[in-house]
């Protein structure tokens, strides 16, 4: 595994992978004894999504996600050059990992709900998946910075919500990725 990566002339040692999607690859680092999550833009193809510069709507989506209050973690640097962004880590469990170990996530239904909220009333969406929503403190974020234009099908209600309990789907896509 890679042991450091640079981000503006600042070394960073890389801890561990953190979860690899189809903008990038993030890493648990750390800097001057701090945690943090370095992404790595990555140029992988991906059948189901249309990039244009990945490091440039990662910027633009961070400004719109921050101005819309949605609750995500910090950006803290950014090398456009080297397609690398340093943000604030927030540790805790992904929703994900609450319902695969069937864990209560109603409070925070409630919660990603509100967010819904905010993003439509911004007109974009987030995407909800759970992997992407981080709980500290007995607050959701979301560590994602993707959002798009708003459209009825992607919202939370059509079609997140369908993977915030153990649904046909989140047990499809259970089976599908952990082979379980």
């Amino acid at each position: 595994m890679i042991e450091t990566m640079n981000v503006n002339s600042k070394e960073y040692r890389i801890k561990k992978l953190l979860g690899h999607g189809k903008g990038g690859y993030s890493y648990l680092a750390e800097y001057n004894g701090k945690l943090l999550v370095l992404k790595q833009i990555h140029h992988e193809p991906c059948d189901y999504y249309n990039f244009g510069n990945k490091i440039e709507a990662e910027l633009h989506d961070y400004e719109r996600l921050k101005n819309a209050g949605i609750r995500i973690p910090a950006m803290i640097d950014i090398d456009i050059e080297a397609e690398r962004i340093v943000k604030e880590y927030i540790e805790g469990k992904t929703i994900f990992d609450m319902v695969r170990d069937n864990e209560n996530v109603s409070e925070y239904v409630e919660q990603v709900r509100e967010m819904a909220v905010l993003a439509k009333n911004a007109d974009m969406n987030i995407d909800y998946f759970p992997t992407n929503f981080v709980v500290q403190n007995g607050l959701i974020y979301y560590v994602d910075y993707e959002c798009n234009d708003y459209m009825d099908e992607w919202n939370f209600e059509n079609w997140g919500i369908k993977y915030w309990s153990r649904t046909m789907e989140f047990e499809e896509y259970l089976h599908e990725h952990n082979g379980s």
